[in-house]
């Protein structure tokens, strides 16, 4: 049913995008009007080869969705399942004398609306009403000051659907052909995969270094200072300064001569020389310390923060936003700008001072410029909504809602806070021809730290709050020895990226939209082009493959200032800077000697498919290849599966040999008596298991008709079971196996086996089966014992009391129950009682985290059971583009 706040005669129809939007908006206007909601997007380009009108089926272009050769026109269909919602909305229109299209304001709620328009052909009056939160007074205004549709921005965001079909159309039909059927390539999806590749290729390059140094343990011999002692770090030898991590290349060489490298030897020497020389302070360098505010959030900053300190996905964070939003509780959530209105501020300031006091609030409110190149500033920064700004515990809200709402809050006050101040003090110690350095700092004012301080992404880095006091020193200050170490360390390679620190990669290149990077994230995840191990991003195998082949025969589609380029078009179309169809001319067919699109994939024949998917390991004549059923090690013909949770930068050379001299599985156990075949143990991909060889056909000069495939002759094949393993499983066992299922008697007029299903053993009696207790008793059970399970009730789920979890993580954020790991039938999963997470690849027992259990769960919730599909009309409804001729 529509929203109807008013009689049943309303005679204004508020479209919105969602329900939940809907029935908010609809509880704020007055009488006369009915809202209904879209349920997102009506219509798009074909998806399916049924989706395409019949009449247009025989066009070259229909594939594409796209016709290419007539001004790039879009061939729209009204998507089957918006079908029923679409006449409902007609339906409603009939009754109504005025038409108010309240999607969100941005390129793709624009889009929507201009849909909405061009489907329904409206005979009355169409408004156009946009707002950045959803509160009674800012729905009023809407309603009171509606403008036109904004074209160009319908024109930005169909060039950037035109893009991304072409792109995705064209490009991944070579993937399938040359990589791995049923991939998908994408214009930022793609790019985003090579970052992440590029940053793995980064770590399998690199040569650790091996470093030493010292720290010293000074007292200051002042009993009335605390601290009375403190730590400071060798940083120089006779005037030379001591080599740091940052001194060393990626190769494990030190990019400087002139520093000195101190080896295990010369650092204990050196430390043995120093334990009997006399200290003194050598100078004491004191300055203010000022740390500012933070911005308040856009789209990325709360991706970010909420992966750092809440553990959220950034899809997972957008899906928790958009219902903040659509209920009232935050301004719009996507959003490139950090300015505040006029009313944000003072509700900001307000509540500072009735929180923290006067004496935390500066004079002058505070303002912030983006920094953000081709920023679309048309909202505000993400905050709390309305004049009066509730504080998290008057919102009523609870779970992930409520702990992303406090993050926006706490971040909005503490932007109109004042700065916190100190002192930071840089201590320099001489003694025995070595230098010591100490660094402090002291926080004297707290400033906007008393309401929010951010993290980070590199869990070695001093939170902003932190401080390290230090004893009151003057230079000359005598200074006694109470402890020297001899401390090693090696440089490491540079971090993997997390969805935060990839979201803010993608940002600082300008590639795609900050609004798309959680759906960008998440394709490459939900493709099997990344994983996740711990926050992590690791690229698969299969990632590598296909970064390959685009990078060597698609370079300028992933190449980051081209894609950055594209989005600067968008921009300009948007801005009427640009005009759709030449940009789309020249990405498609090329210019002035520019490669464009079709002529890319039109020649696929040079493209060497083994090539793309070998790569050869450093200082080894091994090569990982990527096969359709896997990345494998390859040495002159011989192959070795790589194990499916082994991430690339493990794979070095001493790896490879180690997979190599395991037991491959392909063990030649014996003659079968019976029929004279080989029995061979092999390890394939879903485990170990036992088959016998069947005789090859014999050779016959004379031709031979050719046998289908379906009427050839299969080898029997059985797992081995979990008790067993391929190192020790003999040529009885493997019969044994091979005789599953196993015929145990008659009972009833029929036949009784015992069979290994993934479940478990069981035996099975026409439609009836029952469960038995082990593996083994599929060799032993009786046609007596059969009887007796067939007598007994069917039993449904488990039979057995519950296994003991295997760890204990701590209580969910969301739920505050507690959360457990246990093994399933498919698996370990992590579970709070209530709802139940698998691990997903890169995940283990012995790794996962609290914070990585409840990302798990939170996703799991989530993900709702898929409605039940109507039968698709035969027909698609469809239009194609018209061109109005003027735009406002």
């Amino acid at each position: 049913m529509p929203a109807n706040n008013g009689s049943a005669g309303g005679n204004r129809l508020v479209i919105v995008e969602s329900p939940a939007k809907a029935k908010t908006i609809a509880g704020y206007l007055g009488r006369g009007y009915i809202v209904e909601s879209s349920i997102g997007h009506i219509r798009d380009l074909p998806e399916k080869a049924d989706d395409i009108p019949e009449k247009y089926k025989g066009e070259a272009w229909a594939r594409l969705g796209v016709n290419v050769d007539h001004e790039f026109e879009p061939l729209y269909v009204v998507n089957p399942d918006k079908k029923a919602q679409v006449n409902k909305l007609k339906q409603l229109l009939k009754d109504a004398d005025e038409l108010y299209l309240a999607t969100d304001e941005d390129r793709e709620g624009e889009a929507i609306a201009w849909h909405l328009r061009e489907v329904l052909k409206p005979k009355v009056p169409v408004h156009r009403m946009v707002f950045h939160e959803i509160t009674p007074q800012a729905i009023r205004d809407a309603v009171a000051n509606p403008r036109d549709l904004n074209l160009r921005l319908v024109d930005a965001q169909e060039t950037r659907r035109i893009l991304d079909r072409l792109y995705g159309y064209e490009v991944s039909p070579v993937l399938w052909k040359k990589v791995k059927p049923r991939l998908s390539a994408g214009r930022v999806q793609s790019v985003a995969t090579r970052l992440v590749v590029e940053r793995e290729r980064e770590r399998m390059a690199f040569t650790a270094a091996h470093y030493w140094d010292l720290s010293a343990l000074f007292d200051s011999g002042k009993p009335e200072e605390t601290p009375r002692d403190f730590t400071a770090t060798l940083t120089g030898v006779d005037g030379k300064r001591v080599a740091q991590g940052r001194d060393f290349g990626s190769d494990g060489r030190l990019k400087n001569a002139n520093v000195l490298h101190l080896s295990e030897q010369a650092a204990g020497e050196l430390a043995g020389r120093l334990r009997g020389a006399s200290f003194a302070v050598r100078s004491v360098e004191r300055k203010p310390y000022t740390r500012k505010p933070y911005a308040p959030f856009r789209t990325t900053t709360l991706q970010q923060e909420a992966s750092r300190k809440l553990g959220f996905s950034a899809k997972y964070t957008m899906q928790v936003a958009q219902r903040l939003y659509e209920n009232g509780f935050i301004t719009y959530m996507r959003t490139d700008s950090i300015t505040l209105s006029e009313t944000a501020v003072a509700a900001a300031r307000s509540q500072a001072i009735k929180l923290y006091g006067s004496a935390y609030v500066p004079d002058k409110p505070r303002s912030y410029a983006s920094k953000v190149k081709n920023a679309q500033e048309a909202h505000e920064a993400i905050r709390p909504s309305g004049e009066e700004f509730r504080t998290p515990g008057e919102t009523g809200l609870s779970g992930d809602m409520f702990r992303l709402y406090e993050l926006i809050w706490q971040r909005t006050v503490a932007s109109q806070m004042k700065d916190a101040v100190g002192e930071s003090v840089t201590v320099k110690v001489d003694g025995g021809g070595a230098e010591f350095t100490a660094s402090g700092r002291t926080i004297t004012f707290y400033g906007f730290l008393k309401a929010y301080v951010e993290s980070s992404d590199d869990p070695s880095t001093d939170r902003d709050d932190s401080e390290k006091r230090l004893p009151n020193l003057a230079e000359g200050d005598p200074l006694d020895l109470s402890r020297l170490d001899v401390s090693s360390h090696s440089t490491k390679p540079p971090a993997r990226y997390t969805e935060a620190s990839l979201v803010k990669e993608l940002e600082d290149r300008e590639i795609g939209r900050p609004s798309t990077y959680a759906s960008i994230i998440g394709t490459i995840l939900d493709r099997g082009y990344v994983f996740k191990k711990g926050t992590a991003l690791v690229p698969s195998f299969l990632a590598f493959a296909v970064v390959n082949l685009l990078e060597q025969h698609f370079g300028n589609l992933v190449d980051y200032d081209f894609t950055a380029e594209m989005e600067k078009v968008l921009d300009d179309i948007a801005n009427d800077r640009a005009e759709r169809v030449p940009e789309l001319q020249r990405f498609y067919f090329g210019q002035e000697g520019d490669e464009g699109l079709k002529e890319m994939v039109t020649d696929l024949g040079e493209i060497d498919a083994k090539e793309i998917s070998s790569f050869p390991i450093r200082d080894s004549d091994i090569v990982i290849r990527v096969g359709r059923y896997g990345p494998y090690l390859d040495r002159e013909g011989v192959r070795v599966n790589i194990p499916e949770d082994m991430t690339p930068d493990e794979l070095t050379s001493g790896k490879a040999e180690e997979l190599f001299s395991r037991p491959t599985g392909d063990r030649e156990l014996g003659k079968d008596p019976v029929s004279g075949n080989m029995i061979v143990a092999k390890d394939g991909r879903f485990g170990p298991y036992v088959t016998e060889v069947l005789p090859s056909e014999q050779e016959d000069a004379a031709p031979k008709k050719r046998t289908k495939k379906a009427d050839a002759p299969k080898p029997r094949t059985s797992s081995l079971f979990k008790s067993m393993s391929l190192d020790t499983i003999t040529l009885d066992d493997a019969l044994k196996l091979l005789s599953i299922p196993r015929v145990v008697g008659q009972l009833d007029g029929e036949e009784v086996t015992a069979q290994n299903g993934k479940f478990g053993p069981y035996i099975k009696k026409g439609t009836d089966s029952r469960s038995i207790g082990s593996e083994e008793e599929l060799f032993t059970i009786t046609i007596e014992q059969a009887k007796e399970l067939f007598a007994q009730p069917k039993q449904r789920g488990r039979r057995t009391a519950a296994a003991a979890p295997l760890r204990e993580l701590g209580d969910d954020p969301n739920s505050k129950k507690p959360v457990v790991v246990k093994e399933g039938r498919f698996g370990p999963y992590v579970t709070d009682g209530e709802t139940n997470a698998s691990l997903r690849k890169g995940d283990t027992v012995e790794d996962i985290t609290i914070e990585r259990a409840a990302e798990l769960l939170a996703e799991r919730r989530e993900r709702a059971p898929a409605p039940k599909k109507k039968a698709p009309a035969k027909k698609a409804a469809t239009t194609t583009r018209k061109k109005p001729a003027a735009k406002s």
